[in-house]
């Protein structure tokens, strides 16, 4: 069944938006907030280090390579508890290198870390997730979808085993206009969330409180909960989403009330 036409050019425009986003948040913000680019860059290679390499790495591991850890996250308690940590502990412990690398040098630059320096890495880190997670994956189903109107999807295909084609085509069949819809929400609230995330790091590495670490990898932990169950069953997609929807919402808020009034001096040097 092809795609339709509406559903495509929902879906284009979804992806279009989504790898916007940071790029036009940080345009918007980098005056008004004093954004410094390095802070970015830093949050981009943190992401790309640390969850496209060493999570993926660990959980191809965990979930695949060793029997034991497979047998005991056979159980869904075992996989939500492991589902909602896995990404917290390996972001959170990037993200807590690449700041206190951005402490290290604003204190060889002689001057105190700015407050929005977390702002700015979130950024990075989150925009390279909205395009490394979001964009990239939604241009392959865009790409599929093309294909598959032009009747040379599966000449495309050869590659993989027989099951996964006909995966690709159910999903390809289930596409639509709310489907795109459902990408911006979870993607927008990727964003924000990390943006949430980066801000509570970054404030207190300069408050020097040694518990930012933890504190955050279990914020995160709690973040990703709901996910976790929705991939192991217990909860449908659409309440995650609504979660998703209203947290975004709610940490959005609160970092509108930090920032509104524009660069913060450092209450820690």
């Amino acid at each position: 069944m092809p795609v339709a036409p509406l559903t495509l050019v929902c879906l284009s425009l979804a992806t279009l938006f989504v790898a916007a986003l940071p790029v036009v948040l940080y345009r918007r913000l980098l005056k008004p907030l004093a954004l410094d680019w390095r802070e970015v860059v830093t949050g981009i290679a943190v992401f790309a280090l640390f969850a496209t390499v060493i999570e993926r790495a660990l959980n191809d591991y965990v979930l695949r390579g060793n029997a034991t850890t497979v047998a005991w996250l056979s159980h869904p308690l075992a996989f939500i508890v492991y589902g909602a940590l896995s990404a917290g502990v390996c972001e959170e412990v990037g993200r807590f290198i690449g700041m206190q690398m951005l402490r290290a040098r604003a204190r060889h630059a002689d001057h105190a870390p700015a407050d929005s320096t977390g702002f700015g890495y979130g950024i990075g880190h989150g925009g390279a997730e909205a395009w490394l997670v979001g964009v990239v994956v939604q241009l392959q189903w865009l790409l599929f979808a093309v294909l598959d109107n032009r009747g040379e999807l599966d000449a495309h295909l050869t590659n993989l085993p027989a099951e996964s084609i006909v995966r690709v085509h159910l999903i390809l069949a289930n596409l639509s206009p709310l489907f795109a819809g459902v990408f911006v929400v979870e993607r927008v609230s990727a964003l924000v969330f990390q943006l949430g995330f980066s801000v509570l790091m970054w404030r207190g590495i300069r408050a020097g409180w040694k518990g930012a670490l933890p504190f955050v990898v279990i914020v995160h932990a709690l973040v990703d909960l709901p996910a976790a169950l929705y991939q192991a069953h217990r909860l449908p997609l659409t309440v995650v989403d609504g979660l998703y929807a209203v947290g975004a919402c709610v940490v959005a808020a609160a970092l509108f009330r930090v920032y509104r009034t524009g660069p913060h001096a450092p209450a820690v040097a």
